[in-house]
């Protein structure tokens, strides 16, 4: 039985009152709550608490909380013992800021303080995958790995990734899972290097800052913007950078999350990188948390598109306890991937 979008958001105002309620021992009805994208906010006494269904919801959070002026509290649910740990994750990102950030477990119809998740040991791909990391170096594609996936991205958008199997691996083409599925049952007697060739002829085309509009020109616009800088790193005060997996996993590659890159500055210190284009207000959050995963004593850069650097961006980024340096690229910053 499917919930209609309405109903779902009166269901999560109604859940969102009742627990602050029941939290501070007040009257429910003495409580103004409103829906918002994904959650509900309540406004209480001295604080403003929202119920988020998602990791991704502390940036619209933070960002409510500095237009009400209130101190922020984040209520989350973890549903079941194999789920992400929601409101964990939540805590090891509220630590990053300063304004003393509360996060709590929902429980029922109680609330737990949420103890901040600890960072996991980076998944690694299996011997067979590695192996074939020859064959998308020698296409050409650039080499990627997150989260123990393997793929091969062209200016940033994936178009094959090395799969396991019963026997051991083979590498799939194609934008997605859904294009890899299809180009399997077509051309699945095409040799790997054919297939591979294809595909990025095909990309290539259109992929580019002179090509006319097409849906993989808009795709993974983030992972565009890393492969520029991972080509001109200096760019961003950095002498080297490489793509490194975001916090946490893409399901799908027309998922928006910041694009990370990790390397070295020019003063010899370690950098991480955060790239996003459009108006993203998870960026700093996730931004911040990549730095916790990959080098907390790093220096966090958020690269975004001239157009794309909203003011919310810059506070965010300067409330965290180790700020963030904004830097811009002109709006044709594409161009610099063309060639």
């Amino acid at each position: 039985m499917t919930i209609d979008a309405d109903r779902r958001a009166r269901l999560r105002v109604v859940k969102a009152r009742t627990l602050v309620a029941e939290h501070l021992a007040v009257d429910a009805s003495t409580l103004e709550a409103a829906p918002i994208v994904d959650g509900a906010a309540v406004r209480g006494p001295d604080r403003l608490w929202v119920l988020v269904d998602h990791v991704v919801g502390l940036g619209a959070a933070l960002a409510l909380a500095e237009r009400e002026s209130m101190p922020l509290a984040v209520m989350a649910d973890r549903a079941g013992s194999d789920a992400l740990d929601v409101p964990g994750v939540l805590a090891r990102r509220a630590a990053q800021f300063t304004g003393g950030i509360e996060v709590w477990q929902v429980e029922e119809r109680t609330l737990a303080p949420a103890i901040p998740a600890p960072v996991t040991e980076r998944a690694m791909p299996s011997a067979a995958a590695l192996e074939l990391l020859g064959v998308l170096e020698e296409a050409g594609v650039d080499v990627t790995i997150e989260h123990g996936a393997v793929r091969g991205e062209l200016r940033g958008l994936e178009i094959a990734r090395i799969v396991d199997t019963d026997d051991g691996a083979r590498i799939e083409v194609g934008v997605g899972r859904h294009d890899r599925e299809a180009f399997t049952m077509v051309h699945g007697d095409l040799p790997t290097g054919d297939a591979l060739r294809s595909v990025i002829a095909s990309v290539d085309a259109v992929r580019r800052a002179e090509a006319e509009a097409h849906p993989l020109r808009r795709l993974a616009p983030e992972g565009w913007l890393r492969s520029m800088l991972v080509d001109e790193p200096g760019l961003v005060g950095a002498v080297t950078l490489v793509p490194t997996e975001p916090p946490m996993p893409r399901d799908s590659v027309k998922d928006t999350a910041a694009a990370i890159a990790l390397g070295s500055g020019s003063d010899g210190g370690a950098v991480v990188v955060a790239c996003s284009v459009g108006i993203d207000l998870d960026l700093v959050p996730t931004a911040a948390d990549a730095r916790a995963v990959h080098d907390p004593e790093a220096r966090l850069v958020l690269v975004l598109p001239e157009r794309d650097a909203h003011p919310m961006t810059q506070r965010l980024a300067a409330q965290l306890r180790d700020p963030a340096e904004v830097v811009t690229v002109g709006d044709d910053w594409r161009r610099g991937v063309s060639s």
